[in-house]
């Protein structure tokens, strides 16, 4: 080191003193504080020019964090100067402390993530006040008062804040609303407005400098994207929206000011997003895609000496960690750590990491943040590079002990190449080396090989057609366009796609299927990563093909279906309302214009994703047939719900609303008994309340007979449309009164008095499997007390059996199927439908005496309660259930299998068919005779 240097130094020190001394500051006599006085000085400009303006500040340096200033209401012109004087004395006892060695560093990285949260909650209340005085408070659906949630990202989510920092912010609320002021806002504009003054408040550059700048670029959509959205569209815009690096981004995520417990309800929903639920191997796919933009960055920059993006730099070691948080988080939650020390440890306690890998991680990571820390407490500059003035350099040097700043850097140096080496080993292709068998070279030599012994000796039955099917997918143009990474991906999964298509227990339909898969996704590189680190994953996907057409097909047309099936823990036979709530959480705010076409194509996944799910626990007998059908069914009501609040928001645009009254949809056949199928329609009725000579308030009134057509046109119209997610449900509207003839939408007058008075026994046996199932309240519970009323009437026992049997022989000779072979599951003698008219039946009878049962319409509640009724023993009742149970779980077999409903008789499937008979016949319903 120059003498010249020295004596820079020691100038600097000796102006830092009188500036000090100019203040009155009492300075401390030679030795002991002065000395610690002075390494403040050699390390800090930014600490002396704060003793200089607050000299109280040096009695009380090395005390911990104080409170942040209260910002009193009709003080605001004063609020920027307290919350700047505050966070320089919090951040310069930070700096204190750090010299000292009283805090490690990761105590100082939370100490300033602990000053931000601080500030961010006391400007936070301050604004939300002055909010409150001029509009008013935003309720929720149940009225309670709303706040804005303040998510915290980056390092101050995982408080790791540096010295200097900004802070990445995003910010959101609940639910929509109108603020109850006399200058009201809606929700988004309220809390937009808000998160605008909180952001300026704090980060505004006054004369007292800045509390924390905010940075709002990680938000949705980024600079161009809303200011604050609500949780719906927050979770729609990750599950459609979100990229690699905001998975990243969002590991970190924690709620710092506002609503805490709300944000946290956020995270929760928000975890499928950054967390998926297996082996996510996809995430070095998006870690080497940003590590090729910091890169050039760098390059562009000339950042190479950079300590956070340069080459074994901070961001390295947290891309190192992030990166096998992401692969490994979903199912391993003690991974899902914010803070980058403790994930790192977690991943070294579950044998991700060698010990002394992670020690040598740690080592650097806590080098290279004090270092970072350092350089910007020297002017309190955010800045992550070594500074080039020489002086400068020695500074930071001394004030970390250093001789000189040759030897901080030669330590620097040591730190950067291990993380450089370690991340790069964490880049490097993970793929196993194939196994040389007789379908690897079968699959090598297409197109060009004619020869397919390889397919007949493995087992497949029709090895002509699928090497036609193979030679075809291996010459298209698709294959043709891949990249070299893609292509040797695939040329290790289809290989394995063959042998466990020859060991499945349909070899030629799962080969067939899964080609058709591959084909779909073989553009998609992340999709075949994740079958070729997954070789588990890939068995299920072909057990799964081999077993169901109708998943095999869902999957080609929507491959991101793939999240659910690698999932082997999935399952929703324990939490039906959550699937209910995923479905009905999904509704984003009313009124934007051009949002219905998004907000349909968010139900359609939702009812892909989770009906995919139902599906894949039935075909594994996770849950029975029952469970599986009354989810289904709870799924299509929830999508109706929202379809319905859709379409009213449409048709009140257009036409206003009629007050005083209501609309509501009833769900007939097994949407109304809860039994619904995969692929089922809807069998719906419309009705409402209207008065005969009620028109709507809107721009373009309507009478009540046509504005309720209509909603009932739309409802049926979205329900129908098809979205890049597919198309919800077809609608069946024959069981309205007077069937085709009848209006689209009834009246509930006329509805009654049709009940009433000209029903068919049919038509009430239909009634008996009937629900309202979304809509108005009121309408609702009307249309109950109308049904029950027709169900509970006195009936002549002997004319009831004759037209139900008549009917039911009717039914069965134009529409049963069975033959010498096969069985038709849904219209044969005993099968589902006999069951119906059986229990329609003794509903119809007994229901005068024992008015609860009208309020029931599923199988397997009605079987017990007419047992109770007396209508059978309790032996007798489990052999129906258990006979119902047989059937449904066959049927949906088929429909899973996309065959029709026919079975070959067996033990199980003669006892269920004897138990309906038997009970049939004692009843006086024969059904095998005309």
């Amino acid at each position: 080191m120059s003498i010249d240097l020295e004596l820079a130094l020691q100038s600097t020190i000796a102006r830092a003193h009188s500036r000090l001394y100019a203040t009155g500051l009492s300075l401390p006599p030679e030795g002991g504080s002065r000395d610690l006085l002075e390494r403040l000085i050699v390390a800090s400009d930014f600490a002396v020019d704060t003793l200089c303006q607050q000299p109280e500040l040096l009695s009380t340096i090395a005390a911990g964090i104080e409170s942040a200033p209260a910002l009193e209401p009709g003080h605001e012109s004063d609020w920027p100067r307290l919350l700047r004087r505050w966070r320089r004395a919090q951040s310069t006892r930070l700096i204190w402390r750090d010299l000292q060695a009283i805090d490690t560093v990761e105590v100082t990285l939370d100490s300033s993530s602990e000053i931000a949260d601080r500030a961010l909650q006391a400007a936070l209340c301050a604004l939300s006040g002055q909010m409150q005085t001029r509009h008013g408070v935003v309720h929720d659906g149940q009225g309670r008062i709303q706040e804005l949630v303040v998510f915290g990202l980056g390092k101050l989510g995982g408080r790791e804040l540096n010295f200097s920092s900004d802070v990445d912010l995003v910010y959101a609320f609940a639910e929509h609303g109108v603020s109850d002021g006399t200058r009201s806002l809606d929700a988004e504009t309220y809390f937009a407005r808000l998160g605008q003054q909180l952001a300026k408040l704090l980060g505004e550059v006054t004369q007292y400098a800045f509390s924390h700048r905010v940075d709002l670029r990680l938000r949705p959509f980024g600079n161009s994207g809303r200011v604050a959205l609500s949780f719906a569209a927050m979770e729609q815009y990750y599950q459609r929206e979100g990229r690699d690096w905001e998975r990243y981004a969002w590991i970190k995520a924690r709620p710092v000011a506002g609503d805490l417990a709300a944000g946290g309800e956020l995270l929760n929903g928000l975890r499928p997003f950054v967390y998926r639920r297996y082996l996510d191997y996809t995430a070095l796919d998006g870690l080497r895609e940003m590590k090729a933009l910091v890169d050039a960055e760098v390059q562009r920059r000339e950042l190479a000496d950079d300590l956070k993006l340069g080459p074994g730099g901070i961001r390295e070691i947290e891309f190192f960690v992030q990166a096998q948080q992401l692969i490994r988080g979903g199912r391993e939650p003690a991974l899902r750590q914010p803070a980058l020390l403790p994930a790192l440890a977690a991943l070294t306690d579950a044998g991700h990491l060698p010990e002394k890998l992670s020690a040598q991680l740690a080592s650097a990571y806590r080098f290279l943040r004090r270092l970072e820390n350092r350089v910007q407490m020297l002017s309190d500059a955010q800045t992550h590079s070594l500074p080039a003035d020489p002086l400068l350099r020695l500074r930071i040097a001394r004030g970390l002990d250093y001789s000189d700043s040759a030897a901080l850097e030669q330590e620097l140096d040591a730190h950067r190449r291990i993380v450089s080496d370690a991340f790069a080993g964490l880049l490097q292709s993970r793929r196993r080396k194939p196994v040389a068998s007789a379908l690897t070279q079968y699959w090598r030599a297409l197109p060009e090989s004619a020869d397919f012994s390889a397919l007949t000796e493995a087992g497949f039955a029709d090895a002509s057609a699928q090497h036609a099917r193979l030679r075809d997918f291996s010459r298209s143009p698709a294959l043709r366009g891949l990249s070299e990474r893609a292509r040797s991906r695939l040329d290790h999964v289809l290989p394995s796609l063959l042998e466990a298509a020859a060991h499945s227990t349909a070899p030629d339909q799962a080969l067939a299927r899964g080609t058709s898969l591959l084909q779909a996704i073989v553009r998609r590189s992340s999709y075949l990563a994740l079958l070729e680190e997954r070789p588990a994953a890939l068995t299920r996907l072909v057990d799964v093909v081999a077993r169901s057409a109708l998943l095999a097909e869902r999957l080609v047309a929507h491959p991101l279906l793939l999240d659910e099936l690698l999932d082997v823990r999935a399952s929703p036979s324990l939490d039906i309302d959550a699937a209910v709530r995923a479905a009905a959480g999904l509704h984003a705010q009313h009124g934007l214009p051009g949002d219905t076409e998004e907000r349909l194509a968010s139900l359609n996944e939702a009812r892909q994703s989770l009906s995919f799910r139902i599906a894949l626990a039935t075909l594994a007998q996770r849950q029975p047939a029952q469970s599986s059908a009354r989810q289904l069914a709870i799924l299509a009501e929830s999508l109706l719900d929202e379809c319905l609040r859709l379409a009213q928001d449409e048709i009140q645009a257009a036409h206003g609303v009629i007050v005083g009254s209501g609309f509501a949809v009833i769900g007939y056949g097994s949407l109304g008994a809860r039994e619904l199928g995969f692929g089922s329609d809807l069998d719906l009725v419309f009705l409402h309340n209207a008065g005969v000579d009620q028109v709507s308030d809107g721009a373009r009134p309507l009478d009540a007979s046509r504005y309720y057509a209509r909603l009932a046109q739309k409802l049926v119209s979205l329900m129908a449309t098809v979205t890049p997610a597919g198309r919800l449900y077809e609608v069946d509207m024959r069981l309205r009164p007077d069937g085709a003839k009848g209006l689209l939408v009834s009246t509930l007058d006329s509805f009654a008095e049709y009940q009433q008075q000209r029903a068919w026994t049919w038509e009430l046996q239909a009634l008996a499997r009937s629900r309202a199932v979304a809509g108005d309240e009121q309408v609702r519970t009307t249309f109950a007390e109308i049904r029950n009323k027709a169900l509970r009437r006195t009936r002549d026992a002997d004319a009831l059996r004759h037209e139900v049997t008549t009917m039911r022989l009717r039914m069965r000779a134009e529409l049963d199927r069975s033959n010498a072979l096969n069985f038709d599951l849904k219209q044969g003698d005993g099968g589902l439908v006999d069951l119906e008219f059986l229990l329609q039946a003794q509903l119809l009878l007994r229901a005068v005496k024992h008015p609860d049962l009208s309020a029931l319409t599923e199988t397997v509640a009605l079987i017990p309660a007419l047992a109770e009724a007396g209508a059978w023993t309790n032996e007798q009742a489990r052999a129906l259930l258990d006979a119902h149970g047989i059937l449904l779980a066959k049927s949906l077999d088929c429909t899973l299998d996309q065959r029709p409903r026919l079975s070959a008789d067996d033990a199980a499937l003669r006892s269920a068919r004897s138990a309906i008979r038997e009970r049939c016949i004692a009843l006086g319903l024969d059904f095998t005779s005309a």
